[in-house]
């Protein structure tokens, strides 16, 4: 078989049909005009030479599939060159010529990415997922064996792995880089819509979550973090994230404990992602499995059990100390409890504290405790 070049993300000359990839193959004869045509666009040092030779290059020979191979040729330039609307006229041409043409999406990302344009990012992003869904569902082509035909796919698969990897990743941070919450939670729901099965899919439904309780939209929140439950029952995060809304409004509360005991069962088990210090996770395991305590304490106090509710208050003390929002608010809920039940000593003591740590339930713990006649007194040292 004659040499040919194949138009991928480089060009390259083989001697064997080329492995299945997404987007077009173009094949460019070794020797022929377009071949000598094209050897000194590649070898040229200055970019914007190399835009007058393929200009040149287009004149003679960019009609079908050349008019591809040399649009190939512009993007990756002007991307060199840092002249991102001259990617995105010939990054939407492209796409226009071959729908599936993933080296020109990634390309396009990149230009996306360094512009913050995140709304067209996003649109990349979708038609990147489209031509894996219909690379995904290629019969095999006529005379070739099915499993072949998968394991050739998987090749092409792997093959792209780098480049999707790159847009997912882009994707994600544009969405993090989002400051209104209800738009951020939009683009990390459309992220989950296109990308499902991804590495960054469960984090970026726990986002949308997040985002949407940010915004104060607690229906869209409840969905979302239900919606990533579906997806994966062991995410404590979302557990603990319904389990502290329902208990704190006293709304399903049944299953607000329940959450929360499968959350503790989840945390036993959780591992240390790679990119997290022993410190990082250390501190969020205890504010989780202290967010799960007072969640179990609050529905113990709802149901009128207050001796359980001020064992659950107790265990949950010293796992959120760390943070002042969450240990304010348990120590308050504590307090509180420790009044109803006429601890009064005990409960000056821990009122008295909550009301000495900057929380959002500092006011609160204080009219407890004047309810209740004032601080905890000292003993007095005796001379």
């Amino acid at each position: 078989m004659r040499n040919v070049l194949i138009l991928t993300v480089a060009f390259v000359s083989i001697t064997a049909p080329a492995a299945a990839q997404i987007g077009k193959t173009i094949a460019v004869p070794a020797g022929s005009e377009q071949d000598r045509a094209l050897t000194p666009i590649y070898a040229a040092p200055d970019n914007a030479a190399k835009i007058t030779m393929i200009d040149k290059f287009m004149e003679s020979y960019g009609k079908g599939d050349f008019e591809l191979l040399g649009d190939h040729l512009y993007i990756q330039t002007y991307l060199a060159m840092k002249d991102y609307a001259k990617v995105f006229e010939y990054g939407d041409k492209i796409l226009a010529l071959d729908p599936d043409d993933l080296p020109a999406a990634v390309s396009m990302v990149r230009a996306e990415e360094a512009t913050g344009e995140t709304e067209r990012l996003f649109g990349t992003g979708e038609k990147v997922s489209q031509m894996i869904a219909r690379y995904k569902a290629q019969p095999a082509p006529a005379g070739t064996p099915t499993d072949q035909w998968t394991q050739t796919r998987e090749e092409g698969l792997k093959k792209a792995g780098a480049d999707i990897s790159y847009v997912q990743y882009a994707m994600i941070q544009a969405a993090y880089k989002t400051t209104d919450p209800a738009a951020k939670a939009a683009l990390f729901a459309r992220y989950t819509a296109a990308f499902p099965d991804s590495s960054y899919s469960q984090n970026a439904r726990e986002q949308t979550a997040f985002a949407y309780q940010q915004g104060r939209d607690l229906p869209k929140m409840v969905a979302s973090a239900q919606a990533a439950i579906a997806a994966d029952p062991n995410d404590a995060p979302m557990l603990l994230l319904l389990a502290d809304y329902w208990s704190d409004n006293q709304k399903q509360v049944q299953e607000a404990g329940a959450n929360a005991q499968k959350a503790l069962a989840v945390l036993q088990q959780a591992k240390k992602p790679d990119n997290v210090t022993d410190e990082q996770w250390q501190q969020q395991v205890s504010i989780e499995k202290g967010v799960a305590y007072t969640c179990l304490g609050q529905v113990d106090a709802i149901q009128g059990r207050n001796a359980s509710a001020v064992d659950n208050f107790k265990q949950a003390n010293p796992l959120l100390k760390s943070n002042a929002y969450y240990y304010g608010r348990n120590l308050y809920r504590l307090g509180y409890t420790l009044a109803k039940m006429r601890r009064i000593a005990e409960a000056r003591e821990v009122l008295t504290e909550a009301v000495s740590i900057d929380s959002p339930f500092k006011a609160q713990a204080q009219a407890t405790l004047n309810k209740i006649g004032g601080p905890a007194r000292r003993a007095r040292k005796r001379s």
